[in-house]
Formats: structure tokens, sequence, C-alpha cells
């Protein structure tokens, strides 16, 4: 069972930054075997929402109010470790930050950048693909929204 907290970035521990640089750069860098700028200065204007089984980061994400990254409120950087994923976190952890976006901003409308192989993962969410495919940081993503 995850403990999910939603922090903001000065709420943040230097332990907990660090899990979340650490766990970012694990399965974005060196998983996907992609190399970009992760810590791009978003993470300041962001809503951190981090899942934790035994004190150990497992699942995160980043949430973002309307006008921060897209005109609508925004989730990315859904991430979970992967020798974890067969618990099924990436739906706890999304789940929480849909929630949160409610909570935090009072919005339904949510927008997404998701990697394609991934787009069975967020239908199941309620998040439908629009527009085309395109690339990003040379993987494969396409834009969705949940209403």
């Amino acid at each position: 069972m995850l403990q999910i907290y939603t922090k903001i970035f000065n709420e943040l521990t230097t332990q907990e930054l660090y899990d979340v640089l650490q766990l970012r750069a694990e399965v974005f860098v060196v998983e996907q075997d992609c190399v970009y700028q992760d810590v791009d200065g978003k993470d300041k204007k962001a809503l951190h929402v981090l899942g934790y089984k035994n004190d150990t980061l497992v699942a995160y994400t980043r949430i973002f109010k309307p006008g921060d990254y897209f005109k609508e409120a925004s989730i990315g950087r859904v991430v979970v470790k992967v020798n974890e994923r067969k618990h099924k976190y990436g739906y706890a952890i999304m789940e929480a930050s849909i929630q949160a976006v409610k909570e935090n901003f009072n919005e339904t409308l949510i927008k997404i950048s998701a990697q394609t192989y991934l787009n069975t993962f967020y239908n199941n969410l309620g998040f439908k693909a629009i527009g085309e495919e395109y690339l990003e940081d040379g993987i494969p993503h396409v834009a969705m929204v949940k209403f």
C-alpha cells in the first residue's frame, strides 16, 4: 500500500527532492535511454504527488494549475519504479493526482502529454487522445484530455 503525499516545492525535504530526482532519472534517463533536461525550472510551480512504500519513493507525478504548463490543469512526470509496476501503483498515483487537481485547483479538465505506448493506461483513467502523435525528446507522445 502506498502512502501518498502532496506538497508544494518549498515543503519538500532535501531527501524527498533527492528521491524525486533520482526516480525520474532512473526511469526517464536510464531506463528509457533519453537524454533530456529533467530539471526544467518548472518544479517550483508544481504540486508534487509522492507515493512511498516502506519509506521508498516508488511513484510520483507533478501537477500544474491552468496556465502554468498548458492552458488546462495538467499532470506530468508520471513515473513508477520499474520493480513496483506490477502492483498497479501507476493507477494509484494518477488517481491521487486527479483528485489533487480537483481539490487544489477546482478543475476537472486535465491535459497531459502521454507517451503513446501508455495510451490504454491513460484511457482506463478517463483520458482521451486529441490530435496527432508527436515526438518529445525522441519518444512518441500524444496529447490527451480528461473532462
